[in-house]
């Protein structure tokens, strides 16, 4: 089965992270598929919306697949902030509009990449936030993007205490832009994507660019400071300690 499951409709097309299983966690294979999909959709002439959204009712994704993250070093870490950053660049780079269709839970870097989106469309069991600290990984690109979009109060506030914020407070401070009843997620993000799909071209792209070129500068430093503090995090062997805790904790639950 694949990680990832794609469908064009129309002008739109559709990525579905498909690990349901695993509350469509992200491992650095998935992602690469990821990028793969939306460079090709950003090639396509015929293609002018995107929509990403989850498999399954629970989650569109819990972010990192920590089974993969268990094992890394500090030299492993600063790849995989390589990693992140070709990841979030090509997302930042789209010239076509991105649609969330949010049909359950983003956690850490799926919070992260929903907000990266455009417009975001969830339901009222929908939870988003920023949990890493939990796991015993710095947050370096969370505050980065929470930051410009919620004030350095709000984000403080949720990276020290990892909570997560519920639909409604969600839809109060305007990171979900349209709530929904679940059945009516998927539906509402194609009438938004299909929209936006139709507007004039050259506009379209030349907003997205703006919007890039605006937030460009934050964007290096916290990838910069991303591969420091994450390389310093796994030294110290805090994340492997923290999520082996959350492993056992897990296993006892079965």
């Amino acid at each position: 089965m694949s990680d990832i499951l794609l469908e064009i409709q129309g002008a739109v097309a559709v990525i579905t992270l498909n690990r349901p299983a695993v509350l469509n966690a992200w491992t650095t294979p998935m992602r690469n598929e990821i990028i793969a999909a939306l460079k090709q959709y950003e090639a396509d002439p015929a293609i002018k919306a995107l929509i990403m959204t989850g498999a399954g009712d629970r989650a569109f994704s819990a972010g990192q697949d920590l089974s993969e993250a268990h094992d890394f070093s500090g030299d492993r870490a600063v790849e995989w902030v390589g990693e992140w950053e070709h990841y979030y660049a090509t997302l930042r780079g789209l010239s076509k509009p991105l649609v969330i269709a949010l049909n359950g839970t983003a956690a850490g870097s799926a919070f992260q990449v929903a907000l990266l989106g455009d417009i975001r469309v969830g339901h009222p069991d929908v939870r988003m936030g920023q949990p890493e600290i939990n796991s015993g990984i710095p947050s370096t690109t969370g505050p980065w993007i929470m930051n410009s979009m919620l004030g350095m109060s709000r984000t403080i506030e949720l990276v020290l205490t990892g909570r997560l914020m519920n639909a409604e407070e969600c839809h109060r401070i305007g990171l979900i832009h349209h709530l929904v009843p679940a059945a009516q997620v998927f539906e509402k993000a194609m009438e938004i994507a299909q929209e936006l799909a139709a507007k004039p071209p050259v506009a379209m792209r030349l907003d997205k660019q703006r919007f890039r070129e605006m937030s460009e500068e934050g964007f290096k430093s916290c990838i910069e400071a991303g591969r420091r503090l994450q390389k310093e995090a796994y030294d110290s062997g805090e994340p492997a300690r923290m999520m082996e805790a959350f492993f056992s904790a897990r296993a006892n639950k079965k």
